[in-house]
């Protein structure tokens, strides 16, 4: 059984001087942490600092998104190969907030997650249903399809982290309940990789 995993996913806040200053805060905070394995995802634009700030500690620095060719015309976006080339240990792929409002699917789940692996990271890939869906019984339908259609070829990954994520979770203030994630985690059909539950920090 893998070490625990315990990730923060800033968003779209902190700039890189604030990321450094929260990196050398939290070395002393987990510096004896050796049950889990702590990551933290700053904004693209903090990663350098982020990177600097936390060398030589316990604490891996991962990105909240990546494009799954490893370069082209794809403006605005960020290869794998870039961030592996920084010194980044985690992708976080399919948050539930790429999927509501950046139009992120199964399939792109699915080559992004492939495009990660390929290159040596480690993924943390996210699924998880609408408010629409719970409400209407369709939780765990709606995860096997995407546990189906975005990461079943990669379930045999020691790298590939799987995180409930739910959709309704977004701007809400309300988050999934450890008994809600319990059920998220041991019902759909997950036959290999990690389950975890990814929560913002």
């Amino acid at each position: 059984m893998r070490t625990p995993i315990i990730a923060g996913n800033w968003k779209m806040y902190r700039t890189a001087r604030e990321a450094a200053q929260a990196i050398r805060t939290l070395r002393d905070l987990v510096a004896d942490a050796a049950e889990v394995d702590v990551v933290v995802c700053p904004p693209f634009t903090a990663l350098p600092a982020a990177l600097e700030a936390a060398s030589g500690s316990r604490i891996g620095i991962g990105a909240q998104d990546c494009h799954w060719e490893k370069e082209g015309a794809y403006t605005g976006e960020v290869a794998v190969p870039m961030l592996a080339d920084l010194g980044c240990s985690h992708v976080i792929v399919g948050h539930s907030e790429r999927r509501q409002f950046f139009g992120e699917t199964d399939a792109t789940v699915d080559r992004k997650i492939e495009a990660v692996l390929a290159h040596g990271l480690a993924c943390i890939g996210c699924l998880g249903e609408t408010l629409q869906e719970r409400e209407a019984g369709q939780t765990l339908p709606v995860l096997e399809r995407q546990l189906r259609g975005g990461f079943a070829r990669h379930l045999h990954s020691p790298r590939l982290v799987i995180a409930y994520e739910p959709v309704w979770a977004i701007g809400t203030g309300r988050t999934a309940t450890p008994a809600q994630a319990q059920e998220a985690h041991a019902r759909p059909p997950c036959v290999g990789g990690e389950v975890a539950n990814l929560g913002a920090m």
